[in-house]
């Protein structure tokens, strides 16, 4: 990691959007062969600034150098022709179109006749040369998440991108899969590539970044080496305080069964099996984690549980009271709320105002409606104390919910469901994409229901977060539970072997 000449060099950049300074003379610089951390909190203004660099925002102030050259980059074409490509958190892929036509997607060449196979050729060059194994023939939509980011970097690289820009590229991948992507890039550098990796995670940063420029509330904090830093003191500098990677619990002290699952049976999308038979419990001021790798049913057991999909056979009781296969309205209104895995597409209504969505749940009833009538009042009382009490950094509670970041969606999303008072909380990745402060937030929120004797089904991908909040460890493989362990002094190894499909020794604890 020499260079006389950074690759990217962006002085005082400032960028403003409707009550928000995003970026405040912000100057960054990575260097060819390097990796380049851009670390900070959900909302710091790290995202805006990259897509800045890629031409989708103008600054308001601010000058880019490319190579040592000033530019102007009035267009993602521009960034391109400069050798700059961005590999977005969300894909910007045609899911119906191939990986080859994907590719080439928007390109000059070729403008009228597609060679197929020259370009499938030159593709899975790329895929061998950089260990990104994908079938150019196939479709997006047959693909899997890391599959398809494979596709996006592809995509970069067709481009002859030699500065690549990755936004949260492991927000939506399996830990091997993020292994694979980290030696990709790892691969990359060393063939004199410039990657910007935008983060929040400080595993990975200590793992890949040869360089961290931290980021808070838009301004740069500090730019160091890797290895003259540790998590500590990077988590410090992104919330500007102590923050405490363990969390602290009082010993459950036992309670009646709020939800009993008996059996559950449950289709896929597809239509085939996704539950086979579940049954558990989960008590009074308990923590229930759900451990598996992603698509082992977790998402329809959730679905199951809160009314969004229909049990094929079995039944679920909450407090003793039936109520499979009842509607979502029928069972919120027996407080059981839901933290969806999908916080904005089903958790959370982006075009509308804060005060639309945290009064999704309670606009028909007093004290927030009368009848047919709302009683503005009263709403606008209940969400500026809600927006405070849960600290959701807004312009206001009239402000459009699309333009709040990862954390704030999840505490706004999460003041609602804990406003209701519940007795039952389905979340599902309550922390996913979430900074090290703001999950560290939503881990008091749990801790705080479970205090006041809520019953909590934790379902996360993150195994250290289910062993610290959760009482006992449940885990589903193909739609079965393998066994559940108490949380404290479970052994990662046999979570292990029954995440891969071992069930445990002693399965009657499947249904404690």
């Amino acid at each position: 990691m020499t260079s006389a000449v950074p690759s990217v060099q962006m002085l005082v950049i400032t960028k403003r959007f409707p009550g928000v300074l995003a970026n405040d003379h912000i100057d960054f610089s990575a260097n060819a062969g390097e990796i380049h951390a851009l670390l900070g909190e959900n909302g710091a203004g790290k995202s805006t600034l990259m897509n800045i660099l890629s031409g989708l925002y103008h600054p308001d102030q601010g000058d880019i150098h490319i190579h040592g050259r000033r530019v102007a980059l009035r267009s993602p074409r521009d960034a391109i022709s400069l050798g700059i490509g961005m590999v977005h958190q969300h894909f910007m892929l045609v899911e119906p179109h191939t990986v080859a036509e994907n590719v080439t997607l928007g390109l000059d060449e070729p403008r009228f006749l597609l060679n197929s196979g020259q370009i499938e050729q030159k593709i899975a060059a790329l895929s061998e040369k950089y260990g990104l194994k994908v079938d150019p023939e196939a479709r997006i939509w047959q693909l899997s998440v890391g599959e398809q980011q494979r596709v996006e970097i592809i995509k970069m690289l067709y481009r002859n991108a030699d500065i690549l820009i990755l936004d949260e590229p492991t927000a939506v991948l399996t830990p091997q899969e993020a292994r694979e992507l980290f030696a990709t890039l790892k691969r990359m550098a060393a063939e004199g590539h410039t990657i910007i990796f935008i983060t929040h995670k400080l595993d990975e940063v200590m793992a890949i970044s040869d360089r961290i420029t931290v980021l808070r509330k838009g301004r740069v904090v500090s730019t160091v080496f890797t290895s003259a830093t540790s998590k500590q003191e990077l988590a410090r500098m992104m919330v500007g305080r102590e923050v405490f990677f363990q969390v602290t619990k009082s010993p459950w002290r036992g309670g009646q069964a709020v939800l009993r699952v008996e059996a559950a049976r449950a289709l896929s999308d597809k239509g085939l099996p996704a539950l086979k038979g579940v049954s558990f419990a989960v008590h009074e001021g308990e923590i229930l984690g759900v451990a598996g790798v992603a698509g082992n049913g977790q998402r329809e057991l959730a679905e199951a549980i809160t009314g969004l999909r229909p049990l094929t056979s079995g039944e679920v009781y909450l407090c003793d009271r039936r109520i499979t296969n009842q509607n979502p309205r029928q069972i919120l209104d027996q407080k059981v709320s839901h933290i969806p895995e999908d916080r904005l597409g089903m958790g959370l209504i982006p075009n509308l105002s804060l005060s639309d969505n945290l009064i999704l749940k309670g606009y028909f009833a007093p004290p927030l409606g009368r009848g047919p009538f709302l009683d503005q009042k009263a709403i606008d009382a209940h969400c500026r104390e809600l927006i405070s009490r849960f600290e959701v950094m807004a312009p206001g509670p009239d402000s459009s919910v699309k333009l709040l970041s990862g954390g704030n969606l999840q505490r706004l999303l999460l003041a609602r469901e804990i406003s209701c008072c519940p007795r039952l909380m389905v979340a599902v990745h309550p922390t996913r994409g979430l900074d090290v402060g703001a999950t560290e937030a939503v881990h008091k929120m749990l801790l705080e229901q479970r205090e006041e004797g809520a019953a909590i089904l934790l379902i996360s991908e993150d195994l250290d977060e289910l062993l610290s909040l959760s009482d006992r460890v449940a885990v589903l493989y193909e739609g079965e539970i393998m066994g559940i362990v108490p949380a404290q002094g479970a052994q990662v190894e046999e979570i292990g072997l029954m995440m891969a499909g071992t069930k445990r020794a002693r399965p009657a604890e499947v249904a404690a």
